[in-house]
């Protein structure tokens, strides 16, 4: 264990385009505003006169905040990660200086002082990136664990041993094609192996998908159809590494296998713009073993998708007509992030 890089964790910013730290954010905020007037309230009444002066100055510096952050927080992942803090603390409370002075003017009463706002702001500020950062950490081992289990879940001894097997047999009748298959396998297996912590491009992934097919289509021949549907594939989407290879392994573990007559594996993705698609298809037995089986390959891809896009990209797996299908969404990103 020693020789892997755990290091998962980059020690940059969180993205503040992702919703889910958005929605973190939201929730956050508010409910230190709504505590900061509890605690500065002695009776019901002042409660909500605290309420409407704190949420004058908090909703719009919020807003106005997240607007502002997720403009910049490109450039704000790619800075050292002290800068990064001082920058953005920097940028909170001159946001909360102008709006103080903008919302005083509409406010009827005793202005609050203006260093009690900038307190509750760096407070704020401070904790949610401490949050941030910690959570960054803890997610960090996740990751590597992940990593680990979905290794474990893909290389399965049958499947190795089946696809050299095969390429003996085509040693003699089809040297050429021997070689191609060797050249699958080595390529499949050097994907397998890296660090699989950086986002990689689409058609990369299905290209891996394609050579893992032709392996698999050696000892299977007729009995193993696919159809792919990629007119509507944007190419240069990124993507998990190996998020469709080992439902495509799965599919044909459990639906083409059992089988003695041909099954087709349908594999679908399209990008509406925003959203990148992949819908997966195959025979669906009623033993129920194909559950159990998928269960850890799609536990771990769910994972890894929670890693990458947090709230952002979903999995959903469901049985009907003979069919099982999984379907990923995930957010259409053509450029790495840092």
């Amino acid at each position: 264990m020693a020789s892997i890089n755990q290091n998962a964790y980059s020690g940059a910013l969180p993205d503040f385009r992702n919703l889910g730290i958005v929605l973190r954010v939201l929730l956050a905020v508010n409910l230190f505003a709504f505590a900061a007037a509890v605690v500065k309230s002695r009776n019901l009444q002042a409660y909500w006169q605290n309420v409407t002066e704190i949420g004058a100055l908090v909703e719009p510096l919020l807003i106005l905040s997240l607007v502002v952050l997720a403009l910049f927080s490109g450039w704000l992942r790619r800075l050292p990660y002290w800068l990064g803090v001082i920058i953005v603390l920097a940028l909170e409370l001159g946001l909360a200086t102008g709006l103080y002075h903008v919302g005083q003017t509409l406010l009827e009463g005793e202005p609050t002082p203006l260093w009690r706002y900038w307190v509750l702001v760096a407070f704020c500020t401070l904790a949610l990136l401490v949050y941030f950062d910690l959570r960054g950490r803890a997610l960090s081992p996740a990751l590597t664990e992940a990593r680990l289990q979905a290794l474990q879940a893909r290389i399965r001894p049958h499947f190795l041993f089946n696809s050299i097997n095969a390429v003996l047999s085509l040693i003699r009748q089809d040297p050429k094609r021997a070689e191609e298959a060797l050249e699958d396998m080595a390529d499949l297996f050097r994907v397998l192996m890296a660090d699989n912590r950086e986002l990689a491009p689409l058609a990369r992934e299905v290209e891996l998908c394609r050579q893992y097919l032709d392996l698999e289509q050696l000892r299977l021949g007729e009995r193993l159809k696919v159809e792919w549907r990629t007119e509507r594939m944007p190419r240069d989407a990124l993507v998990p590494p190996l998020v469709l290879q080992p439902l495509i392994e799965n599919a044909i573990y459990h639906g083409i296998e059992p089988r003695v007559e041909p099954g087709v594996i349908s594999i679908e993705i399209h990008g509406d713009g925003k959203r990148l698609h992949a819908v997966l298809k195959n025979p669906f037995s009623e033993s129920g073993e194909h559950h159990a089986g998928n269960r850890m390959a799609v536990a771990n891809i769910r994972e890894r998708l929670q890693l990458h896009f947090d709230a952002e990209a979903s999995l959903v797996t469901k049985a009907t007509d003979g069919n099982y299908q999984v379907h990923i969404t995930m957010p259409y990103r053509k450029s790495r992030e840092p």
